[in-house]
């Protein structure tokens, strides 16, 4: 991982990264949903659950990379044509959830009427306004965070659904799809990194939005059980 990034900058805002990660996962351990998927006591209707309320945030996830496309000007194009890929490889990933949903026996027009919990909501809105700014490098802290998740926990999460459950690999495609995906999505983190965590104020505001996304990102699970 580290080898990716050449710069001493972009080794600087690596390591800040990784205790970011750190953080977060530990965090994420301790919320009640993931401890039940972790100690063997999902149910049912647990995971129907996490499907709803990821779907809205998910949903909501190519529109904000799409703004911070737009926001990047002409001397941040190479990073603009990044950003764009990226957001044309997940802009349909709500289907994925919407079609695990309906493997597990619900309803998909339950999951298309739902609508985002508080911390889904507090994540779109502060994801929405950074992407509304010129030059948004900063957002490489939340992509470092959303994509990590994918990459580190997904294709876990999906074998232990499959084997609280007994649930086919079918009902798992988002997760299998981002446990297998994610990891090409951090490379191209790497060489971002490298591109724009070019002094201290960069590498501020990458990890200080880093630990907001983490923040959010765990509320937004805490209010699973809030429903």
């Amino acid at each position: 991982m580290a080898e990716h990034v050449l710069t001493a900058s972009g080794q600087a805002c690596l390591q800040s990264l990784l205790k970011i990660w750190f953080d977060f996962d530990l965090a994420l351990s301790k919320v009640p949903i993931v401890k039940r998927l972790e100690q063997n006591r999902l149910s049912h209707q647990d995971y129907q659950k996490l499907l709803l309320n990821l779907r809205q945030q998910v949903i909501e996830g190519s529109r904000w990379i799409t703004r911070c496309a737009s926001s990047f000007n002409r001397d941040y194009a190479d990073v603009r044509s990044i950003v764009i890929g990226h957001a044309k490889d997940e802009h349909k990933d709500f289907l994925l959830l919407e079609s695990d949903y309906l493997v597990t026996g619900g309803d998909v027009s339950v999951i298309q009427a739902a609508s985002k919990n508080i911390g889904s909501e507090a994540l779109h809105g502060f994801l929405m306004y950074r992407a509304s700014q010129e030059n948004p490098i900063d957002l490489i802290g939340a992509m470092w965070i959303i994509e990590g998740l994918g990459n580190k926990m997904a294709g876990k999460w999906a074998e232990l659904v499959e084997e609280q459950l007994n649930l086919p690999q079918s009902a798992t495609r988002f997760m299998r799809y981002h446990g297998e995906n994610d990891e090409h999505h951090l490379e191209e983190l790497y060489k971002l990194v490298d591109r724009v965590a070019t002094n201290d104020a960069a590498i501020k505001a990458i990890a200080r939005t880093a630990k907001v996304v983490a923040r959010l990102y765990i509320l937004q699970l805490e209010e699973i059980d809030s429903d």
